[in-house]
């Protein structure tokens, strides 16, 4: 519903905490927006009664983009566009005008473990293996210090950004 800061969160974070209110959190690019976001987002939305997403830069989705690539083996750019695709306000926009979403805030670093701190969540979900402890990361770590719970949602199948990606260079062919 609104694009703010994290201060601005962070301030709003205290009234809610007071008011016995349950913050649900999600981080990530959301850089073509596909089903398989908006299904994420509506079940995130379920486990609380406040839905943000911390959304990463467009330099944050640079630089995980890059370090993905190099984890792979591929330290070189691949043919396919530079990521993100849309850009930082864009997506906040869109995001912000889902009815599942409360609150969007654009985060500068490599993760959103530093906000994801400050804000303290009660819940952090995320997509991927609902029973893999392979999934932690760094994000995952700030909420449990922070008091939090993390929460694996599962994946829808047949979506991903990097799939409409692939298709959409196809078409280009």
């Amino acid at each position: 519903m609104a694009v703010v800061s994290q201060s601005e969160l962070i301030l709003h974070r205290q009234d809610w905490k007071r008011n016995g209110k349950r913050v649900v959190c999600v981080a990530g690019a959301f850089d073509l927006l596909h089903p398989g976001h908006v299904r994420l987002l509506e079940q995130a939305r379920g486990l609380g009664n406040i839905l943000i997403v911390a959304l990463q830069s467009d330099e944050s989705v640079r630089i995980s983009t890059e370090q993905s690539a190099k984890l792979v083996g591929n330290p070189t750019p691949s043919p396919a566009p530079a990521r993100p695709i849309t850009p930082e306000a864009e997506r906040a926009e869109i995001l912000a005008a889902l009815t599942s979403v409360d609150f969007v805030a654009i985060f500068e670093e490599a993760t959103a473990a530093e906000f994801i701190a400050r804000l303290a969540p009660d819940i952090f979900a995320q997509g991927g293996e609902t029973d893999s402890s392979a999934n932690d990361c760094a994000d995952d770590d700030a909420v449990k210090a922070a008091g939090g719970q993390v929460v694996r949602l599962p994946l829808e199948p047949g979506y991903s950004t990097s799939r409409l990606v692939e298709r959409i260079t196809e078409l280009q062919a």
